[in-house]
């Protein structure tokens, strides 16, 4: 990776991460602030401080490690260990000083920030650009080749699928949703000449479906070009948009990953006898690929494939929004579940700090603002999951001593709270040690 594509990756990630901090600790803000409790400091970032400035009683700064953030509540024993105001009498400022109803107000709020970020973000996105999806009705099959993943599950060419988990679908969208692809006994619905069939996936395929591809939207693609660059072989030789081509050198053709594997393979400097299906006719019309190989032929989009735009009023949106963060969500703890069981890797498939930039790279470059906006999205909930963890040091921690003194009526010593934040904050790091040299391996 090139110096600027290494600090593209990192601005990104750090853009889309901060976003993340902001909206989670401002939750905590408001909420400790509706309740009466003092602020001392709204941080984005970890020390040492670069920059900031003070208002009130709150210190609103920058921290210069850009891995996370926080929010310092008079009277709480959090991440900072500080224990001075302890030897105090409880002032009505202070977090220890309000009912635990209200503190369990504030430490989950967080984690409600976070799973609304995620909400308006999907609402938004379908709002102002819909929704592209394939009906199934509309597609043929699918190409899978002898080397696929696809093949080696079971599927063969021109499958149709039609359902998924026992039940049909009517969009194939529908088909590689988060939370179908991490249930717990995946199999799909496959018309295969003529008769209905299932097609089960077993867990041994699952940790490779990142790393080898899945049902994607390019198996379904018709070898049907839906532009032609002027000056090019394809336009020298007289094709047309919307052209089917329908065999190449003799070899019979209906998907786009056929048409482009063929040419590739096609011996330099030598000509191609295509034929295509125009207005009902065959015809056919030889071309001389580029020195690089190509014929100078955009790839087909969906709606070629038959897919249609879904637009969505105001109100249709936010049920939209609605529907997607509560299907994301489950696909993340049901991977989660998966993970814990030993159903799938967690080497595979858990990912840190690079491999989250990668990604979030990765959905900028082939989507624009979309694919940031949806990555920040899901990294909103997957942050809102492992926030809410019974762990020490995170959240789900301390709101496990809140439910603790709200059924005893007492509660835990700050000995034993510093004694779990120590056991917790030793967790996490080791937690993040791991998922960083789990990174760096991948990349070799």
């Amino acid at each position: 990776m090139e110096f600027f594509d290494i600090l593209k990756t990192i601005g990104i990630f750090v853009g889309a991460l901060m976003i993340l901090v902001f909206i989670h600790e401002l939750g905590h803000f408001l909420a400790a602030k509706f309740f009466g409790m003092r602020v001392e400091r709204f941080s984005v970032g970890f020390p040492p401080r670069i920059w900031g400035f003070k208002k009130g009683d709150t210190d609103y700064c920058i921290g210069a490690t850009p891995l996370g953030g926080y929010v310092k509540i008079s009277g709480m024993v959090d991440e900072s260990m500080d224990t001075e105001h302890l030897e105090a009498e409880p002032q009505p400022w202070e977090y220890r000083s309000k009912p635990v109803w209200q503190r369990m107000i504030v430490i989950t709020a967080g984690v409600i920030f976070n799973m609304i970020l995620a909400f308006f973000i999907f609402s938004g996105l379908v709002m102002t650009n819909g929704k592209l999806v394939v009906p199934v009705e509309n597609i043929d099959g699918i190409y899978v080749t002898e080397e696929s993943i696809l093949h080696e599950i079971g599927f063969r060419n021109n499958d149709k699928i039609i359902g998924v988990n026992g039940e049909e679908v009517v969009y194939f969208n529908d088909l590689v949703a988060s939370s179908v692809l991490t249930a717990e006994d995946l199999s799909y619905i496959v018309i295969r000449d003529g008769e209905q069939i299932t097609v089960p996936v077993s867990s041994n395929f699952l940790d490779s479906l990142q790393t080898r591809g899945f049902i994607s939207p390019e198996l379904i693609l018709p070898s049907i070009p839906s532009g032609i660059v002027e000056g090019s072989p394809a336009s020298e030789a007289g094709l047309q948009r919307g052209d089917k081509i329908i065999a190449v050198n003799g070899a019979e053709v209906g998907y786009w990953i056929q048409l482009t594997s063929l040419i590739e393979s096609n011996p330099e400097n030598t000509p191609m006898e295509l034929e295509i299906l125009r207005d009902g006719e065959v015809r056919t019309v030889s071309v001389t690929p580029s020195s690089d190989n190509t014929l100078g032929i955009y790839p087909p989009d969906l709606d070629i494939a038959g897919g249609i735009r879904i637009d969505y009023g105001f109100g249709e949106s936010l049920a939209a929004g609605w529907d997607e963060t509560a299907e994301q969500t489950t696909g993340i703890l049901q991977g989660f579940a998966r993970m814990i069981s030993g159903d799938i890797s967690v080497k595979q498939n858990l990912g840190g700090p690079i491999a989250i930039a990668n990604m979030t790279r990765q959905a900028t470059d082939s989507n624009g603002w979309i694919g940031f906006w949806t990555i920040t999205a899901l990294l909103s909930i997957t942050l809102a999951i492992m926030n809410i963890l019974p762990i020490p040091a995170l959240d789900g921690g301390h709101l496990v001593f809140l439910i603790y003194e709200g059924i005893t009526r007492r509660e835990p010593t700050e000995k034993v709270k510093i004694i779990a934040q120590n056991i917790g904050f030793f967790v996490l790091v080791s937690l993040m040690l791991f998922v960083v040299f789990n990174d760096v391996i991948k990349l070799f």
